[in-house]
């Protein structure tokens, strides 16, 4: 049964949740022990420095997604500004990014529950994770929704309790604690703030830039909430608090309550080491739930996003047609299962073919997160100037210091493109990692070159046809 198109099911608090807690990546809980180990306490400069980007791309999308909220995001905002072969590459590789995440997530989560209940095999756990998200998403949007109202509030208490309990202890408050370790003087006290030299900022960069990949989500869900526009200023005004709480607060935390090259933070991971330091029973296990539940919640949303942009595709023409028919309820189920489809074969490939396969997917989609921040930073050069001519009142949120902070952004994320290749150690290297999502990124762009000369001017009619259809109905 076809309905409506999407629907506006998502309420506030979902769309206020699912802001915040597409900031925080297990990424940050799993990674951040090799990004303290690479810079020791200047890996807070390397937050701050990604922390400033994600605020400034962040600033744009907000800019042009406030103007025109569609499921399609910046996918739809590249089509218009840049061109069809634009929006169908970048949307196209986004998906194939987002599917690549439900394998690796769904490793990573049964890993944990293997832990807990072995009789169940690691890719019994994998299955039976993706099987019950899966259905989360197809029953409607706004069980998506709560799903990740529920994941995302248990993270944002843990680390909020972290930040709280941590803080205490440094400042030699917390009752019943016997940190001698803790103080900020470790930020300065084992080698200096940055014992490694000022080079080591930027590897720490390449180590953390991936785990703050989700931030727009909002701006995609804002697409089928009551309210869009609202949703999307919202969102886009807070990502600067966002960050700066829940990355530079909790990484402070840490190590101000260990020494950065204490051996513990690379063992046990740095979460789990600096709350084993205060004594408090349980650590780990406790850590492990946390970690789970954001595995769940990047596993909740890498679906709902890879599926709303299939269907985006769909409606202008760039996927099959049937992505873009929803069921009663608004959801679309034909996206949902192809992503989902796609998903199972990269846990299949991570299971069977994990050092050649599922490696080469991996290092394939890695540099998408900085592709997609660029192909940000021009559309909304083209975008400004489109929504200034066509509806200038539509320019509720604006890009600061435009154009001047726009180049310098796209000329950042260039930079850090061109540190990674001069990183060349291990399977996963910056330079691995560069060159094979460039030749991915290259066959897309011919594929969507080829197209748009096939098509002709139909291509136009689609995106206009998917513009006008993309009105979310409430229901």
């Amino acid at each position: 049964m076809t309905g409506n198109g999407l629907h506006a099911g998502l309420k506030n608090r979902h769309l206020s949740m699912i802001a915040i807690g597409g900031v925080i990546g297990a990424g940050l809980f799993v990674g951040s022990s090799s990004g303290i180990a690479t810079a020791g306490p200047g890996i807070l400069l390397s937050y701050a420095l990604v922390g400033t980007l994600v605020v400034l791309v962040m600033r744009m999308l907000g800019e042009m997604s406030a103007a025109n909220p569609t499921s399609g995001s910046f996918s739809a905002h590249a089509d218009r500004a840049l061109g069809r072969w634009a929006g169908f590459s970048i949307g196209w590789l986004y998906w194939f990014f987002w599917v690549v995440v439900l394998a690796v997530e769904a490793t990573a989560g049964a890993k944990i529950l293997e832990g807990w209940i072995p009789a169940v095999p690691q890719w019994g756990w994998a299955l039976i994770v993706m099987v019950v998200l899966t259905a989360t998403n197809l029953v409607s949007v706004g069980s998506y929704g709560e799903f990740e109202f529920w994941f995302a509030g248990i993270k944002v208490v843990a680390i909020g309790a972290f930040i709280v309990v941590g803080l205490l202890a440094v400042l030699g408050v917390l009752p019943g604690a016997h940190s001698d370790k803790a103080g900020f003087s470790n930020l300065t006290d084992h080698g200096g703030f940055l014992p490694h030299g000022p080079g080591a900022i930027l590897t720490g960069v390449l180590l953390v830039v991936f785990s703050f990949m989700g931030s727009e989500i909002a701006t995609l869900a804002a697409g089928e909430s009551e309210n869009p526009q609202r949703a999307v200023t919202k969102s886009t005004n807070s990502i600067i608090w966002r960050i700066g709480v829940f990355y530079l607060g909790s990484i402070l935390i840490v190590v101000a309550l260990l020494p950065w090259n204490d051996p513990s933070i690379k063992e046990k991971g740095s979460y789990v080491a600096a709350l084993d330091s205060l004594g408090i029973a349980h650590a780990g296990e406790i850590m492990n739930f946390i970690v789970l539940t954001s595995v769940l919640s990047c596993l909740n949303s890498g679906l709902y996003t890879a599926s709303r942009m299939a269907f985006s595709l769909g409606q202008r023409g760039d996927a099959p047609k049937a992505f873009a028919r929803t069921t009663s309820r608004g959801v679309p189920m034909a996206a949902i299962v192809a992503s989902v489809v796609f998903g199972f074969v990269a846990v299949f490939f991570n299971y069977r073919f994990p050092d050649s396969v599922f490696l080469f997917l991996v290092n394939s989609s890695g540099a998408v997160a900085l592709f997609v921040w660029l192909v940000i930073c021009f559309s909304q050069l083209r975008m400004r100037k489109i929504i200034q001519a066509e509806a200038p009142e539509k320019l509720v949120v604006k890009m600061w210091l435009y154009p001047y902070l726009t180049w310098a952004t796209a000329g950042l994320i260039v930079f850090v493109l061109g540190y990674m290749l001069t990183d060349t150690e291990g399977e996963s290297s910056g330079r691995t990692t560069v060159l094979l999502s460039l030749l991915v990124a290259a066959v897309v762009v011919a594929v969507a070159v080829v197209k748009q000369k096939m098509t002709g001017g139909r291509g136009a009619e689609a995106t206009a046809a998917a513009e006008s259809a993309d009105k979310v109905s409430v229901g």
